[in-house]
């Protein structure tokens, strides 16, 4: 079994965010290296669920420096194939809802929280279909149901690109929907 560990921790009171892989195999498991001094003497401290419910946080100690720092550990997963309008095929990427929902609401009176939730939502609706390729269209629709329930001019600016509105008519016909 693999598991994603993220690592964060200060350093000087910078924010830095690091990736590791803790595999365990039958009978054997790999200790957590500590990010500031590279030694293996590290020890869990405290466990909990995560705020999103998807991962686990533990608070961890290093015996040799001393210091502390917080991992979060999450499961990984097969790889999710997105099937794009020309029928190209690439691999899912949390960046590029990211980007076009921060895009939507952009000067939006939206918190930086309720769009992170937001983006948690989908991409769980979007594991939670159970397959191992998913057209476009279908990301971008469940993009779409959660923007209208955000902030209704995010939702009709994403719209406003995704469906690709050729006239003023169907831009109506979009908003019409929303009015209603």
């Amino acid at each position: 079994m693999r598991t994603i560990i993220k690592i964060q921790f200060d350093f000087l009171h910078s924010r830095v965010v690091y990736y590791a892989y803790e595999e365990k195999e039958k009978g054997k498991q790999h200790k957590m290296k500590c990010p500031y001094c590279n030694q293996l003497d590290t020890r869990v401290i405290d466990s909990r669920p995560a705020e999103d419910g998807n991962s686990i946080r533990r608070r961890r100690s290093c015996d040799a420096c001393g210091k502390r720092f917080t991992t979060y550990e999450k499961v990984e997963t097969i790889p999710l194939i997105i099937i794009k309008k020309d029928n190209n095929r690439e691999q899912y990427n949390r960046g590029k809802i990211e980007n076009g929902i921060l895009r939507a609401c952009y000067k939006r009176p939206v918190s930086a929280v309720d769009i992170q939730r937001t983006i948690d939502r989908i991409e769980t609706k979007v594991f939670s279909l159970e397959a191992k390729e998913i057209p476009s269209s279908r990301v971008g629709e469940i993009v779409m149901e959660e923007l209208k329930n955000l902030d209704e001019v995010a939702y009709v600016r994403f719209a406003s690109v995704y469906r690709e509105f050729k006239d003023v008519n169907t831009f109506m016909d979009e908003l019409k929907k929303i009015l209603k």
